[in-house]
């Protein structure tokens, strides 16, 4: 069960209006990293967790908290947009604000959501579940945990840097910090699981089943043999469990494919091809 405290977690309030800035920030509330979806992400995963309580406790209460940082960028965007005109198109030059309506704040802000935020990115395209990952595996989805973090504090590092306003930046300052500390929270998750665990995901698929041969293999697919330089192409294999070694020249392992040729239905062959060919009879062309 939810409850909803109405006081915001931290500040969301500009020094003053600015409808292009408003957009810039809903790349951060309702984009691919956005904090709309870490907030599902981290409840589905959550919710579909089986056993596990202290895991499924911290995802609870990392996803309800970005509940809580959708309601601060909401807010902020709505008085970021406070102060945007209701005026007639030939008017926009004599307006500076409806020159921003114009020139970069996003319209739907004025035509679809009346002066709202909205579960969208900064282009306008609207949020989707398809950007939210919850596996069932919690080392798998506790790696895309910090990789969601890392892009979204990018973005917000970014958007610090795209304002002067000192509200904004005040919020944006808060908003860095608790990424930090997701950061950090999810690391060190997953470097508990690992230790109980197993680095490869999933850890308890058999490995006499897979091509062990290869499993610790860098094949040099490039111009060039740089990456036979790093850690990842000599000595123990990080999950302990082999060796890494590095082919400069991989030789291929099975023969070229060669496919029969399509039915006639299809119409992907020509009839000459079809009448060649070893593999089929002579096609009835009756």
């Amino acid at each position: 069960m939810f409850y909803h405290v109405k006081e915001l977690q931290y500040h969301a309030k500009p020094e003053r209006p600015d409808p292009v800035f408003a957009r810039k920030l809903q790349e951060v509330l309702g984009g691919q990293w956005g904090e709309m979806s870490v907030a599902m992400q981290y409840l589905f995963q959550g919710w579909n967790t089986r056993g596990d309580g202290k895991y499924k406790d911290l995802l609870m209460d990392t996803g309800a908290e970005e509940l809580a940082h959708v309601e601060m960028l909401a807010t902020m965007i709505a008085r970021l947009l406070d102060g945007a005109p209701d005026m007639e198109l030939e008017d926009a030059a004599k307006d500076p604000m409806v020159a921003a309506i114009l020139g970069g704040m996003n319209p739907q802000h004025a035509i679809v959501s009346g002066l709202g935020a909205m579960p969208a990115d900064s282009m306008g395209n609207r949020w989707t579940a398809n950007y939210i990952i919850a596996s069932g595996n919690l080392l798998a989805d506790f790696r895309m945990n910090l990789t969601a973090e890392s892009q979204g504090r990018l973005q917000v590092a970014r958007l610090y840097e795209m304002t002067n306003d000192r509200g904004v930046k005040d919020m944006l300052s808060w908003l860095l910090a608790r990424d930090t500390m997701h950061q950090n929270q999810w690391y060190a998750a997953i470097r508990e699981l690992e230790e109980k665990e197993n680095i490869v995901v999933p850890s308890t698929f058999p490995r006499e089943l897979e091509k062990q041969e290869v499993a610790y293999t860098l094949f040099n697919f490039s111009m060039g043999n740089e990456s036979a330089a790093g850690r990842w192409a000599h000595g123990p294999s990080m999950d302990g469990c082999g060796t890494f070694n590095y082919v400069e020249d991989p030789v291929p392992l099975a023969p070229a494919p060669k496919l029969s040729p399509a039915p006639p239905y299809i119409f992907n062959t020509p009839l000459w091809a079809l009448r060649k060919s070893d593999d089929l009879p002579e096609p009835d062309m009756k």
